[in-house]
């Protein structure tokens, strides 16, 4: 088995994930909430097929996927099927039929258009796809999705679009920016849900990475996207 020819490879990425899981259980704890609703994704970015894989056999049941042609190229070597992957990357919309059959959600819808491509994609299928709509939390210029005050309008378009589920909200905060932004993501969350759409359930917050998911924790992220904290440093261009 593969688990078997890279021994080393093996025990780095269990004791990589047994400290992640650790400091999870921990916050968590600090937090007064249970670790049971927090899912720990392994971001798979210029990550080899035999590494993401022996993740898996770690005890990794998310994994998450930026690009549509990596994804194309490594979906058949992995260890699993669409219901433990989900897309996080930019997606153009002449992408989507890459990742169609592949995933069971989308994490980065930043537009309505992406979302009426999505929509149509699925029903061309015959097939529903959850989707989170991603948050443009710190304003930047250089990072897509929706400015906090464009949400309900958004929520509210895509949400009536067939064959979507919206299932969370998906952010990107500023390096560094430490509670600022995520006690943000965290109000937007409550605020999107209390309006109660048909279609919306907002039950999962997805963010914190490597560098700040024990700070993700305590402000109520249900899936943290971790790359290197899981599989090391790695060559991403």
């Amino acid at each position: 088995m593969i688990r078997n020819q890279y021994p080393d490879e093996e025990r780095e990425i269990r004791e990589r994930l047994a400290r992640i899981r650790e400091t999870v259980r921990e916050e968590a704890l600090r937090a007064g909430r249970d670790e049971q609703e927090i899912t720990i994704m392994g971001v798979t970015k210029t990550v080899p097929a035999h590494r993401v894989n022996l993740a898996l056999a770690a005890g990794v049941t998310l994994l998450g996927e930026n690009r549509a042609q990596e994804l194309r190229d490594k979906f058949d070597a992995y260890d699993c099927g669409p219901e433990k992957i989900h897309f996080i990357g930019h997606l153009q919309t002449n992408k989507i039929r890459d990742i169609m059959g592949k995933v069971s959600c989308v994490q980065s819808v930043d537009s309505v258009r992406l979302a009426e491509a999505l929509s149509q994609a699925v029903l061309n299928r015959s097939d529903s796809l959850a989707v989170f709509l991603q948050v443009n939390i710190g304003r930047e210029e250089t990072k897509s999705g929706f400015l906090p005050e464009e949400m309900p309008d958004a929520l509210k378009r895509i949400s009536e679009l067939p064959g979507l589920r919206v299932e969370g909200l998906m952010a990107i905060p500023p390096r560094g920016a430490g509670d600022r932004y995520l006690g943000e993501m965290a109000q937007l969350r409550s605020q999107m849900a209390a309006l109660e759409l048909p279609g919306v359930s907002l039950s999962h917050l997805s963010m914190g990475m490597s560098e700040d998911y024990p700070l993700a924790v305590r402000w109520g992220a249900t899936i943290l996207r971790i790359g290197r904290g899981i599989f090391g440093e790695r060559d991403i261009r």
